[in-house]
């Protein structure tokens, strides 16, 4: 399998040609994460384009839509030798970020490893985060962000968290463009990653109490 093709396809916007390629892996037994880290370069390629001029807004929602269709047909191959039900975890956008293509990988990786996912979509405000958290007695909380303001939005979040004496009860990892170690640290959060996959296992470690 030419994980190098998927990377293409992805950054050129060939939906029939990434779709094909995707069946492609699940019909051959091959690398299913390897093809999801290929299709995530690729996206990463379409975000230079965007930021070259090669490619518009419209551009950037068709990337998405095709890349979530794409995680769609190899869900099954993601999900072979996961096994178990890990039970439910929150996962949004922040509040004051619209962003939404990062968070949709990892609900369909998450949602592949195993956990039902609660996704309260975009722009998510804490009060609602910590409600939710609460009446479905959920401990795994997922925050997602690519714009700088989101770090604001995160650091709130663990805080209405803290003020509604939760802060003990659940676990908080963050993730997206503008976070980091250090940011991740001001934030209050229990964990960081850049990797869709890393945090798929980092909340399966959570969940498994590893």
């Amino acid at each position: 399998m030419n994980f190098e093709d998927i990377k293409n396809a992805m950054q050129d916007l060939d939906e029939d040609a990434l779709l094909e390629l995707m069946q492609e892996v699940v019909d051959s037994g091959a690398d299913a994460m390897e093809a999801v880290k290929a299709c995530q370069e690729g996206m990463e390629g379409v975000g230079k384009l965007f930021e070259e001029g090669e490619y518009f807004v419209g551009d950037l929602i068709y990337a998405g839509e095709i890349l979530t269709g794409a995680i769609e047909i190899i869900k099954p191959a993601l999900s072979e030798g996961e096994g178990g039900n890990l039970g439910r975890i929150i996962l949004c956008t922040v509040k004051d970020d619209l962003h939404d293509i990062g968070k949709n990988i990892v609900k369909s990786l998450l949602e592949a490893g195993g956990f039902e996912v609660l996704d309260l979509g975009i722009d998510t405000p804490a009060e609602k985060i910590v409600e939710t958290a609460k009446t479905e007695n959920i401990k795994i909380i997922a925050l997602s962000g690519v714009l700088t303001l989101a770090l604001d939005s995160m650091k709130a979040t663990v805080q209405a968290f803290t003020d509604a004496g939760m802060r003990d009860d659940v676990k908080i990892i963050v993730g997206g463009a503008p976070v980091n170690e250090v940011s991740a640290r001001n934030i209050g959060a229990d964990a960081w990653t850049s990797s869709p996959q890393k945090t798929v296992s980092i909340c399966r470690g959570w969940a498994l109490g590893e």
